[in-house]
């Protein structure tokens, strides 16, 4: 399951070849660039393709392609994203297999005007590209033959089937290889990494099995199925993919990555597991990126991105299974309203407004069965406190109850204050004494301050620059899942804070912050697998420390030796 993969450090063989393969897989299933609702969907691409083959047809160009069978479910490996589509091979290219003149060599010429005779031999290893052949042919041979023409893919079918390479020049190519020729609204640089990734590959390998030696025809290869993005899309994933290839030959040449290459890989890759629907599809994607840790987790900073991650599945739904047995969050929302009403009539708390609902396009993320979206101030009493003025000495002086400044939330927990208040700030002052459990909110400060949040294991007082957020539900599962939200909210919620050389934030927009909701048992369930996590991360983090420091003492005892 998650993380049983992070003691494999050591340098696994071919980990970059493993990892340009993740690279291409995540591609090709949608998952290494987000989707655009504006884009024109492929099945509006699949239309301009239909109508391109059509006229080349009508002006006898290519023959008529035989008609193809629907795609059934069960030949989709995976769920497309939206705007996507799956087609079969043929529907959008032309396939053909190439053929030999026999004998073959009373057909080679030195003729200048001859035929290229293209051949497995003229490619280069790893290489897009065909620029020469090393022989030709007599023109006579191109009955037995087939004519291929800069732009078209040339396909392997046989011995090491399905390796592509585009060719720039003219030729003929015998029967060892597929011609494919694309359609000029397809992105040829896209349609490249589709026929390079391992998908296709094992596709190409269950087309192919069944004789002596694997071998691909025109026909297999016309029936695969093909994820075929918006057009708009098809180039920002040749983008990406790119990019993610140049540090793969980096970390190829070097060994390593430099800090700033790292964090974009890692970002990278880590991000395509929130983008699925369901913990079984996560925990499939997961084993992909586990395969690599090796390579991706190698310095603290990463696991500290893995660990932000790991918050991020876990308030969208993703870590734990759901079961339907659950009681649903709208019953424990119930009892919460009525905790709330009870707590109003005893005057313990002011009665809330009214909140306004909460609109669709509001909602960052779809939520699973069973959960709700609500408002923080749906779940909790929302105050503040304040600063007493320093100018009245017995506000501080030999004070006993502790007063909490923003700068003291950078812990998970506060279980002391550098200071006090006394008895005498609490008649005069509007401050209150918050119980233990209750969430603190930094809403000033510079840096990283504004947005941190902490937990009181004391009873406390604030001052005016901390939110305490004092849930009705007091279950230590539904407390630190909210405290969760807000981990992984941090960002969002330093977003929120308005202008000015110290942005801040303010006690409404702390109140209308978003939570996720999930049922009560759920919230149990999610909380102990991060804490498991969590401590994984932790010991993770410390072997990286510990093995750096290993080496930077290595380095400093042989630079002592040499001197």
């Amino acid at each position: 399951m998650l993380l049983s993969n992070v003691n494999l450090l050591a340098k696994a063989p071919n980990g970059v070849a493993r990892l340009r393969e993740l690279i291409l897989t995540l591609a090709v299933q949608g998952k290494l660039v987000p989707q655009d609702p504006k884009d024109e969907p492929a099945s509006e691409l699949l239309k301009k393709i239909r109508v391109e083959k059509d006229r080349l047809i009508a002006e006898g160009k290519i023959k008529r392609d035989k008609p193809l069978a629907e795609i059934a479910e069960e030949e989709m490996p995976f769920l497309l994203p939206s705007g996507w589509e799956w087609e079969r091979f043929g529907a959008i290219a032309g396939i053909e297999r190439g053929g030999s003149p026999r004998p073959i060599d009373s057909f080679l010429t030195d003729d200048p005007d001859g035929l290229n005779w293209i051949k497995i031999g003229d490619t280069e290893k790893g290489g897009k590209y065909i620029t020469s052949a090393s022989q030709k042919i007599r023109r006579e041979g191109l009955v037995k033959t087939r004519m291929v023409f800069p732009g078209d893919f040339l396909l392997t079918n046989s011995m090491s089937f399905g390796r592509p390479y585009i060719t720039q020049i003219e030729g003929c190519i015998h029967d060892g290889w597929l011609r494919i020729s694309p359609p000029s609204s397809l992105n040829k640089d896209y349609l490249y990494l589709l026929l390079s990734s391992r998908f296709i590959r094992t596709v190409f390998e269950a087309a192919a099995a069944g004789g002596v030696v694997l071998n691909l025809n025109a026909d297999k290869v016309r029936t695969v199925p093909i994820p075929l993005p918006p057009l708009v899309e098809q180039s920002r994933i040749v983008t990406r993919v790119e990019e993610l290839m140049r540090l793969c030959d980096a970390l190829e040449a070097k060994g390593q990555l430099e800090a700033t290459q790292h964090t974009q890989l890692v970002s990278t890759l880590l991000a395509t597991l929130t983008d699925n629907e369901t913990p079984a599809q996560l925990t499939e994607n997961w084993h992909r990126i586990a395969t690599h840790f090796d390579l991706l987790l190698d310095r603290p900073q990463a696991v500290d991105a893995l660990e932000q991650t790991i918050l991020q599945l876990a308030v969208r739904g993703l870590l734990v299974p759901q079961d339907p047995q659950d009681e649903p969050a709208s019953e424990l929302l119930k009892k919460i309203r009525a905790e709330k009403d009870k707590l109003i009539a005893q005057g313990k708390i002011k009665r809330d407004k009214p909140l306004p609902p909460i609109a669709e396009d509001e909602q960052p993320f779809a939520l699973p069965p069973g959960w709700e979206w609500v408002r923080i101030e749906t779940l909790a009493d929302v105050g503040t406190g304040t600063t007493p003025s320093r100018d009245n000495v017995a506000f501080f002086a030999n004070g006993s109850i502790p007063w909490v400044t923003s700068g003291e939330t950078g812990k998970p927990f506060i279980a002391e204050t550098a200071q006090h208040v006394t008895e005498f700030a609490l008649l005069q002052t509007n401050l209150t004494v918050y119980p233990v459990g209750t969430l603190v909110l930094a809403m000033y400060g510079q840096g990283k301050t504004r947005g941190q949040v902490s937990e009181l294991q004391i009873e406390a007082t604030t001052n005016q620059a901390c939110a305490a957020i004092v849930l009705v539900e007091q279950s230590l599962a539904h407390r630190s899942f909210v405290k969760l939200v807000f981990e992984k909210s941090y960002d969002k919620i330093r977003q929120l804070s308005a202008g000015g050389a110290q942005p801040n934030l303010n006690v409404g927009k702390i109140k209308a912050t978003l939570i996720p909701l999930p049922p009560l048992a759920e919230q149990s369930r999610i909380v102990t697998r991060v804490a498991q996590l969590r401590r994984l991360c932790s010991d993770l983090r410390k072997r990286l420390t510990a093995s750096q420091s290993t080496q930077a003492h290595l380095a400093e005892a042989l630079v002592q030796d040499v001197a």
